[in-house]
This record gives structure tokens, C-alpha cells and sequence, in this order.
């Protein structure tokens, strides 16, 4: 049981997993900006576009068992049972947002990946053009080749960095808010 515990602390002072942790907390809270911008500009939007059918996505449910106002006789959502079509769609809505959003960002990071390899590619296309050229010699050639694999490209920041950078960004942030209160 000892070597369990052992293992498992080795496991969770890992900084991968510090970093996951520190991911699933910025999702959480780029959910919740996704979620407002459905919430607060998307589904006005539709409604106003479904005004003219005089419902809007708030209103898309099926009542399987209704319950009315005593009062008015107006159904009363409440105690009624439905399924909120609204609702549903507004998930769909945030997950395509969210999907959309982690492309780009993913797509992103391979492009800067990419580029820096491209570069250090061009160099040495470039170094085997001069010496055909015999601009430089096979020593000066292999001389700028070595020296190419020894610097490291543009630097190029790993998703574990950025983590480790928001993370540490959110820290500031919560302390330079402690400070103002």
C-alpha cells in the first residue's frame, strides 16, 4: 500500500499534471466566456430573428405533462415537464464556439512550429546553394551546418509553457487583486 501512495505522489508532482490541472482550470473559465457570449448575444439574436414567429429559443421546449397557473391558466414551466429544445441547441451552440476556438489556437501553435522547422530548412537549402555555387567550401558548409544544428531555431513555446505562463499570469492577477481590496 506504502508503494501505491509513493507511486501516486511521484504521479501528481509531475508538472504535467500540475499543468492539465491548470488547463482544465482555464477551460473551465474560457467555458463560462463562451457560454456568455451564447447566453448574452447569440440567443438574442435568434430570438429576434424567431420574433417574427413570435418565439424565441427560450420558448423552444415540448411540454409533456403541463401545468397551469391557478390564477391565469397560463402555463406554468415551473411545474410543468418538458424538454427545453433551447437549452439543447445553446449547447450545441457553446460546444461548436469552444471546438472552433481550440482549432485556431491548435492551428496556430503548428504553424509557429512549423515555420521555425521551415526556417531552418531554407538556411540549409541555402548553405548547399553556395557551395554548388562554390561560393563557400565544403568546410565553411559543414562549419554553418553544425553551427545551425547547435543554436535552437525561433524559439518556439510548448503548450506546457503557455499553461505555465497563464497560470502564473492568474496568480499575479489574484495577488495584485488582493492587494486592491
Amino acid at each position: 500500500m506504502k508503494k501505491f501512495f509513493k507511486e501516486f505522489k511521484v504521479f501528481i508532482s509531475r508538472g504535467n499534471v500540475l499543468d492539465m490541472a491548470v488547463g482544465i482550470i482555464i477551460g473551465g473559465a474560457f467555458t463560462a466566456i463562451i457560454t456568455a457570449l451564447t447566453n448574452q448575444i447569440l440567443q438574442p439574436l435568434i430570438n429576434w430573428l424567431l420574433a417574427g414567429t413570435g418565439a424565441g429559443l427560450e420558448a423552444a421546449v415540448t411540454v409533456l405533462k403541463p401545468s397551469y397557473d391557478e390564477v391565469t391558466g397560463a402555463l406554468d414551466l415551473a411545474k410543468s415537464i418538458y424538454i427545453n429544445w433551447g437549452a439543447f441547441i445553446t449547447a450545441i451552440i457553446n460546444f461548436i464556439l469552444v471546438a472552433f476556438v481550440l482549432f485556431c489556437i491548435v492551428k496556430l501553435i503548428n504553424t509557429v512550429r512549423d515555420g521555425s522547422k521551415k526556417v531552418v530548412e531554407k538556411q540549409k537549402k541555402s548553405i548547399e546553394k553556395k557551395l554548388k555555387k562554390g561560393e563557400i567550401t565544403v568546410e565553411e558548409a559543414a562549419a554553418e551546418t553544425e553551427k545551425l544544428a547547435q543554436e535552437p531555431a525561433a524559439p518556439v513555446e510548448t503548450t506546457d509553457d503557455l499553461l505555465r505562463e497563464i497560470r502564473d499570469l492568474l496568480k499575479a492577477s489574484k495577488e495584485n487583486g488582493r492587494e486592491h481590496e
